[in-house]
């Protein structure tokens, strides 16, 4: 019997794979419990439909997170702060104010999002990646002067 899966199943298969199953695992304990069902052809049609539809949405989402990586590499922000001798900052500049500081220039970027590795704290000049989608980076400048 063959079935699409509807859920994760360790040790057959993820989510939309069509697998080859026993006649009893599939009826008497796939289906049932909502994991699989049958692959008929009114089901394998449907599943193809949804992958391109699947496909399509993430082709899109690609794209506008590729037009934002481009726009956050041509964007630079500066953050002032107080800082003591040695250009030393009193407190730190955090991924929160990077944000704060993006949203001034009119983009819009949630702060987990931004990865610091540790809060800048002195007086410099720092390249911020931004992780835009899955595998989509950009990078930021982000001066940080005396105020």
């Amino acid at each position: 019997m063959k079935v699409i899966l509807q859920q994760d199943v360790p040790n057959l298969g993820q989510i939309g794979d069509v697998v080859r199953v026993k006649d009893g695992y599939g009826r008497n304990f796939l289906v049932p419990r909502g994991l699989a069902v049958i692959a008929d052809d009114r089901n394998v049609r449907q599943l193809q439909h949804l992958k391109r539809v699947a496909d399509a949405k993430a082709a899109t989402l690609r794209t506008e997170a590729e037009a934002l990586a481009a726009r956050l590499s041509q964007t630079a922000v500066t953050i002032r702060r107080e800082a003591g001798e040695d250009d030393k900052l009193f407190g730190a500049v955090t991924n929160r104010d990077i944000a704060a500081a993006l949203e001034a220039e009119g983009i819009t970027v949630d702060r987990r999002q931004i990865e610091l590795d540790e809060p800048i704290k002195s007086i410099c000049v720092a390249t911020v990646d931004i992780k835009v989608a899955r595998d989509v980076r950009g990078t930021v400048k982000v001066y940080v002067i005396k105020k």
